[in-house]
C-alpha cells in the first residue's frame, strides 16, 4: 500500500509528529514563560523544574524541526527527550514523596510530558521502521 504523503513529500504520520512536537513546545514555553514572568499558577512552583520545562520547550520545538527534515534523527531526539523527562519525573516524584517542595500539579504535568514524548518516540520508531522497508 503506498504511503499517504503531503505536499511536502512527508508521510502524514511524520507531519503529525512534527506538528505535535512544535505545538507542545510552544505551549510549554508559553505556560512556563508566564510563570517566570510572575503569573501565579495557583500551586507551589519548584523553580528548578520550571526552568527545566521552559528549556525543554525549546528542545521540543527543535526536535520537531529535526523530525521535519530527518525522520531517523527525529526518532533519536524524541527518545532523548523522553528519557530526560523520565529521569526528571523520577526525581520530582522522589521529592514529592519526601518533601513539600513539589506540587501534585507538577507530577501531573510531568506525567503528561513524559507520556507525550513516549508516544511521539514510538510513532517515530514505527514510521522509521516502515521507511526502511
Amino acid at each position: 500500500m503506498p504511503e499517504l504523503r503531503t505536499q511536502l513529500g512527508l508521510p502524514i504520520g511524520q507531519r503529525l509528529v512534527v506538528l505535535v512536537a512544535i505545538a507542545f513546545g510552544g505551549l510549554t514555553l508559553f505556560a512556563g514563560g508566564r510563570v517566570l514572568a510572575g503569573s501565579d499558577p495557583g500551586y507551589v512552583v519548584y523553580r528548578p523544574l520550571l526552568i527545566y520545562n521552559v528549556t525543554m520547550g525549546l528542545a521540543y520545538i527543535a526536535a520537531g524541526v529535526v523530525t521535519l527534515f530527518n525522520l531517523h534523527r527525529g526518532k533519536y531526539a524524541a527518545a532523548t527527550i523522553f528519557l530526560l523527562n523520565a529521569m526528571v519525573f523520577g526525581f520530582i516524584g522522589y521529592l514529592y514523596s519526601t518533601s513539600d517542595v513539589v506540587a501534585i500539579d507538577s507530577i501531573r504535568a510531568m506525567t503528561l510530558r513524559t507520556g507525550v514524548w513516549l508516544v511521539l518516540f514510538l510513532a517515530l520508531a514505527w514510521l522509521d521502521r516502515r521507511a526502511v522497508r
